[in-house]
């Protein structure tokens, strides 16, 4: 069954971090760290090593903010 998973971090950077909010509806929480590492990576020319995780959280869909995701949810 999928999950809905909340990833909060920053991305390390010259000035001050840039703090990020992304949710993924995946099987496993796992998948969407990676997804997060790659889209965040490709999108700002970062390494993984840059990017701070800060909390992983599962959510109910009621708790869902990315309008991306509540449209596709309600697809289904």
């Amino acid at each position: 069954m999928a999950k809905i998973i909340r990833i909060k971090g920053e991305i390390l950077g010259k000035d001050e971090p840039m703090v990020f909010t992304k949710e993924y509806n995946v099987v496993k929480e796992d998948d969407a760290l990676e997804t997060m590492y790659s889209e965040m990576g490709s999108k700002h020319s970062v390494k993984r090593a840059y990017i701070n995780v800060l909390e992983v959280s599962e959510i109910s869909e009621e708790d869902v903010q990315s309008p991306i995701l509540k449209k596709t949810l309600e697809m289904y």
